[in-house]
């Protein structure tokens, strides 16, 4: 069972008689998202599967079981658009039912809590000494691509499957009006503003007005002052009251709000989620993201949201990349010979198709290694983007390509299978190539007019950059042990 990461000193200087945490709930005096998770994943599909939602109660191995749970529950949301936009609201609301904000009162559901009088944060400002970049320049395995050279590679990603074709004309619409880049008349909120994947660098570099979020951690402060003064916009920080940059958005969550509507001064707010945690507390961080999301969007319609997809997780995806797929696995050749052996005394495990003929249309590339809140937290956030979008407000929900960050360099089976990834056509991404492919497509959300959608699941799947994960012809997780043996080598060295 997942257990909430140990806090750190609050630099909020907070007594234990004021302190408050979003968190789970106490029982048998521990805080395990095991029971919340399951329990909301449940409450979800029952609106529109009530037999799933039994199951997923009744599951006795939810570590084990959750990948096949999380999979039909995605599958549940193929149906009329309104089942997906029914299932985000009750997931939702269950979550906000179960998480609680604990304090010297103890615990009171998230959906009841008054945040209270918090400390006040203060503000801190760098203004970046560059010039802004004046035009949407990609970095890319040694070369920095812009103007047609840049369209010429996005249409090999988009012919070799790494993309959809929607990607490519987002980054054209970009590229044609760099003017976006610097997202005039907006003020971008970053919670997790230091993690690898957030689009801080590439925003200052523009010249965009930021204000930068995450913990107060010494090394992630000067990370962040260090791109504020490298780049050409305005960056502002909350300070604590003993000066420690940074807030925990978990622990602070009622002073991030107030800092956060003093700070938008009259601008309309894009506020992004990009704040990772391990286990269990990713969820933590994900509920506590929500709270404020729902008070900044009952402040101001023209709030919008910002998120990133893993594209390790399961996706309704169209025909197309079905058929895209199928015709990968036909077109194997000899290798199947070679395969079959192994096939056959894995009892149809490995080498599996990914979209057999009798199969639902959902890429399913969930691995189990991430664990189920991982898997739960990236829920939540798809839920309130399909959600927010379903109430008319601006949403920019984007699928980013495998990419070697951290998180996943530390976990020696995910960073071998991602060096081995190639050998079955899924193409892995370095994170500076990554982070700003993602920016230009957050930029072009921000930008774009609006959307009308055959299904609310689009919002993830129009300009989807999975690296190859959805259209390969295997099965992602029938050849992860494969990936991982040719990739040991390189992920050793770390190459």
């Amino acid at each position: 069972m997942d257990a909430p990461d140990a806090q750190p000193e609050d630099p909020m200087n907070a007594s234990a008689t004021t302190e408050t945490e979003v968190t789970f709930p106490e029982v048998d005096g521990r805080r395990g998202s095991t029971p919340v998770t399951r329990s909301v994943l449940a409450d979800a599909v029952a609106v529109v599967d009530p037999a799933l939602a039994a199951e997923i109660t009744r599951c006795s191995s939810w570590r084990k079981d959750y990948v096949d749970l999380v999979h039909r529950a995605t599958a549940a949301s193929a149906g009329p658009a309104g089942h997906a936009v029914a299932i985000a609201r009750a997931g939702l609301e269950s979550m906000r039912s179960q998480m609680v904000l604990a304090g010297p009162q103890g615990d009171v559901p998230i959906a009841d809590a008054g945040l209270g009088s918090p400390p006040v944060l203060h503000t801190e400002t760098v203004d970046g000494a560059a010039r802004a970049v004046p035009e949407l320049r990609v970095p890319y395995r040694g070369r920095e691509l812009a103007g047609d050279t840049l369209l010429v590679q996005v249409d090999r990603w988009v012919d070799s499957g790494l993309a959809e074709p929607g990607f490519r004309d987002a980054i054209e619409a970009v590229v044609e009006h760099p003017e976006w880049l610097a997202v005039p008349g907006r003020r971008l909120a970053l919670l997790g503003a230091g993690a690898e994947m957030s689009p801080l660098g590439p925003l200052t570099a523009w010249g965009a007005d930021v204000l930068a979020v995450d913990v107060p951690v010494p090394a992630v402060s000067e990370r962040l002052h260090r791109l504020a003064r490298e780049g050409a916009g305005t960056t502002r920080y909350p300070l604590a009251p003993n000066g420690v940059a940074g807030a925990d958005l978990v622990r602070h969550t009622a002073a991030l709000l107030e800092w956060l509507r003093r700070s938008s001064e009259g601008l309309p707010t894009v506020l992004g989620m990009y704040a990772y945690a391990d286990g269990g507390a990713h969820v933590q961080v994900t509920a506590a993201f929500d709270l404020i999301a729902t008070a900044l969007l009952d402040d101001d319609p023209a709030t919008a949201l910002a998120y990133l997809a893993t594209p390790t997780d399961a996706f309704l995806v169209g025909t197309d990349v079905v058929a895209h797929s199928r015709r990968a696995w036909a077109s194997r050749g000899l290798v199947r010979h070679l395969q079959a052996p192994l096939r056959a005394a894995s009892r149809g495990a490995l080498f599996a198709p990914h979209y057999p003929e009798d199969a639902d249309a959902v890429a399913d590339v969930l691995v189990p290694q991430q664990g189920p809140s991982y898997a739960m937290a990236k829920r939540l956030q798809r839920w309130r983007g399909v959600a927010s979008e379903a109430q008319g407000r601006r949403v920019s929900f984007n699928v980013a390509p495998a990419t070697l960050t951290r998180s996943v360099t530390k976990n020696r089976l995910l960073a071998a299978a991602y060096a081995g990834a190639p050998r079955f056509g899924v193409e892995i991404f370095a994170p500076d190539t990554s982070r700003t492919l993602m920016a230009a497509l957050l930029v072009h959300d921000l930008h774009r007019d609006a959307v009308t959608r055959a299904h609310p699941e689009e919002l993830f799947s129009d300009t989807a950059a999975h690296g190859g994960l959805w259209r390969v012809g295997y099965e992602p997780r029938s050849v992860l042990g494969i990936a991982a043996v040719g990739g040991m080598p390189s992920a050793i060295l770390g190459r």
